[in-house]
């Protein structure tokens, strides 16, 4: 595959068969942090394949080498992209020991975390900033004694830094009484943290806007990881542009942790209908939208970008709410939205926290070459548009590896040219 660009057609418009999807980075990334507090006790299935995963795996290992190391030396531990990677791994890196350089990508350097730093320093850790003040790099002493249990953190920037900390939470000699101040953004992925916890005995109790844990141990246990409803969000799309579509997407569940199960919902207004059955989700075609206008992201923000593009593929003019946190993504991912949709003659209109996609102005005889920013979801968000247009161009294709390294060979199978 080229690594610059790849062109992508459909030139069927029909999707069959059955698409295998990698573990989810969203579980794989929290069982990680769970197991290496363990102590050994507990073991992961189906870990996901995504390089951010691979990544934080690695990180892990490092991490463990160094804190058998004598010496006062820092051990560099480099994130490239991974966002989940770095907000976990500054929590984590706390209570290990060690003196360690968190750093990442160029982007990684502009993507802010000087709240989740707040709450480790106010709970006694050692971070300082090794650039910019708010940013990464960080420097991490590991090992600080706790200075107090209790702490309050933002919950409408980023829920990882929420997760982070509950992570941590049980390996805390004090333990942890979380407030969450204002309005809570992606409460579903706060609910996986603590459900995965619980899954390894580790309990919490949540009573109005305070998270509280214990200092406890891990019990022995296996966290089985589902596949990633994120990676499905994707195949929804596809069924929805598609002539034709029926595909089953095994070991998907009606009753996930993830909160990118919510597409099922969503794009049952978008002609796609699901049906859980011999294991897993089947998806397909039909001919029934609903009259729905308005789509609230707050919860699942990371289906966003797929959904928007899909409705102006469609053609549907709808508006949306709780995009404020894609400012501060793998890109700004609405600037990046509002760029390259126009490339084919749509518009995305902010309006306050409301966005309006307005597509009278679509031209069905574009080849866009779409901009993917180092941003995995801009790749796979637009690339279902190969069933719209007759051909269209992604630049930098292999950004897919970060959450779901066989997309494009997944799209293959199911039919898409791509050169």
């Amino acid at each position: 595959m080229d690594k610059e660009a790849i062109n992508v057609a459909h030139p069927t418009k029909t999707l069959t068969g059955t698409v295998a999807l990698t573990g989810s980075k969203s579980e794989s990334n929290r069982a990680l942090i769970i197991q290496a507090l363990s102590g050994g006790s507990v073991e992961i299935n189906n870990l996901s394949s995504a390089a951010d995963t691979v990544t934080l795996q690695q990180a892990l290992a490092a991490a463990a080498v160094a804190g058998k190391k004598s010496g006062n030396g820092e051990t560099e531990i480099d994130v490239g992209p991974a966002g989940t990677a770095m907000r976990f791994l500054t929590a984590y890196l706390t209570r290990v020991n060690g003196n360690f350089l968190l750093t990442g990508s160029a982007r990684m350097k502009q993507r802010p975390i000087g709240i989740l730093v707040d709450a480790l320093n106010t709970l006694g850790a050692t971070i300082r900033y090794a650039g910019e003040t708010g940013f990464p790099p960080l420097s991490i002493t590991g090992g600080s004694a706790q200075q107090t249990a209790e702490v309050a953190v933002q919950g409408d920037v980023s829920s990882q830094y929420l997760s982070a900390l509950l992570l941590i939470a049980s390996a805390m000699p004090n333990g942890l009484k979380l407030r969450i101040a204002g309005e809570l953004t992606s409460r579903p992925y706060l609910t996986m943290t603590l459900q995965m916890l619980a899954e390894v005995g580790i309990q919490h109790h949540w009573e109005d806007n305070m998270i509280s844990i214990a200092p406890q141990q891990a019990k022995s246990a296996t966290l089985t990881i589902e596949p990633d409803w994120s990676a499905a969000s994707y195949w929804y799309a596809m069924v929805a542009l598609a002539g034709e579509a029926n595909l089953f997407l095994p070991n998907l569940k009606s009753n996930s942790l993830q909160g990118d199960s919510a597409i099922v919902e969503i794009m049952s207004h978008f002609g796609v209908a699901s049906s859980f059955e011999n294991g897993g989700l089947r998806i397909q075609k039909t001919s029934s939208h609903s009259s729905k206008s308005l789509f609230d992201f707050k919860e699942c923000p990371d289906l966003a970008q797929t959904v928007i593009v899909c409705a102006a593929a469609l053609q549907h003019d709808l508006s949306f709410t709780g995009l404020h946190t894609l400012r501060i993504k793998e890109t700004d991912r609405i600037a990046a939205l509002q760029r390259e949709l126009g490339k084919f003659g749509v518009e995305l209109i902010e309006d306050g926290t409301v966005y309006h996609l307005k597509t009278g102005g679509l031209n069905r005889n574009a080849n866009p070459v779409i901009d993917t920013y180092e941003d995995h979801r801009m790749a796979m968000a637009f690339a279902p548009l190969g069933l719209v247009f007759n051909q269209m161009r992604i630049n930098e294709p292999e950004v897919v590896e970060k959450s779901y390294p066989d997309f494009w060979k997944h799209l293959k199978q199911q039919g898409f040219v791509l050169s």
